[in-house]
């Protein structure tokens, strides 16, 4: 925890020349406005910058700023946000802009614990609104400098565990300079993205390479240490394509839980002791269809599970068991093309 002969001045003015020449063009870089700054971190907890950039720029056309969003319904903005994953972060979005529409007349906090109180801002994201849009000497810990701190102190402990933990935030804020700090926290997060990189770092090309210890013990590819990855369960469900008159039925998903607000063919799990087929035939009696056919299937990763989705199609003559009005749609095939659909169900579009 000590930092030793670790200078932090060092640190930091070597990672400002590099990133004033190597830093890279974003399209929330180069301004001040803790909205758009605030927007693109949250939508960058886990995931890269080249899949956010087209949600980024979708969200200002549509939401161009703090009222926009806070009055807009959540399910539009869930709709908007539709393949980016991590659906709690919208539902948050959503309710950060109406608390800041409600309790701070739309202006942002100014403070890491003013932001921290938003929901969905945790530390490090507060941290990296204070500093860019506001100036403030604020530490970040996402994952690319949590990597980049592992690697320059030769961490050589899990770098999740608490105690690990408690380490890369002193580190962290030790080495944030009172001066420039917004360009530091962007510079440090460039690091590790361009750079100091999980498998391959380019350490030949980085400026704190004559300060990294992991580096100066040959460790640089050693750490951080690997986590021990549980086995992933695996789920299975079924769903029905249930047509009628060329259009098939999708139904939204409660707005609360896992991927809320989205879209989705009629699902269900299959109990233990029991077949996709029997429970497909179960599910097709609540909505009155007549003969199951199977339509193949698709596998689907999620953070935590894996999916393993049987199909079946089937038609109806009548609706009187399916509700037509609120969360149902009928739906032709072009049109759940562009439908907000859950990834899963959007796999299952070619084989229609």
């Amino acid at each position: 925890m000590i930092l030793t002969d670790l200078d932090p001045t060092l640190v930091s003015e070597q990672l400002l020349a590099w990133y004033d020449k190597a830093g890279r063009s974003l399209p929330w870089r180069g301004t001040s406005d803790p909205y758009r700054i605030w927007l693109s971190e949250i939508m960058l907890q886990q995931t890269g910058v080249a899949a956010v950039i087209p949600y980024y720029e979708r969200f200002l056309t549509r939401f161009p700023d703090t009222a926009a969003l806070a009055s807009a319904s959540v399910e539009e903005v869930v709709e908007l946000w539709a393949g980016l994953g991590y659906y709690s972060r919208a539902r948050n979005l959503h309710k950060a802009a109406v608390a800041l529409m409600e309790e701070h007349g739309g202006a942002f906090p100014a403070t890491v614990a003013g932001l921290q109180a938003l929901p969905g801002v945790g530390r490090s994201t507060a941290g990296a609104v204070a500093a860019i849009a506001f100036g403030v000497r604020a530490p970040i810990l996402d994952g690319n400098v949590r990597r980049v701190l592992a690697r320059l102190f030769a961490l050589r402990e899990d770098p999740r565990s608490s105690a690990s933990e408690k380490k890369l935030w002193i580190w962290a804020e030790t080495l944030t300079p009172a001066v420039r700090p917004g360009d530091y926290a962007q510079a440090i997060m460039d690091l590790g993205a361009t750079l100091c990189t999980p498998r391959t770092p380019g350490c030949e090309r980085c400026p704190l390479e004559a300060l990294c210890r992991a580096r100066g013990l040959g460790l640089e590819r050693e750490i951080p240490v690997k986590q021990m990855k549980n086995k992933v369960p695996t789920v299975l469900q079924v769903a029905l394509l249930i047509g009628r008159d060329g259009r098939l039925l999708v139904r939204r998903r409660p707005l609360e839980g896992m991927l809320g607000g989205l879209w989705e063919f009629p699902s269900g799990v299959v109990p233990e002791g029991r077949t996709p087929v029997q429970t497909a035939s179960a599910l097709g009696r609540d909505f009155g269809a007549g003969e199951l056919v199977p339509a193949g299937g698709v596998v689907h990763a999620y953070s935590h599970f894996r999916l393993d989705l049987h199909l079946f199609r089937a038609e109806v003559k009548e609706t009187t068991r399916i509700a037509e009005e609120g969360e149902s749609r009928w739906l032709t095939p072009a049109e759940l093309s562009d439908w907000p659909l859950h990834g899963a169900h959007k796999k299952a579009l070619p084989l229609l």
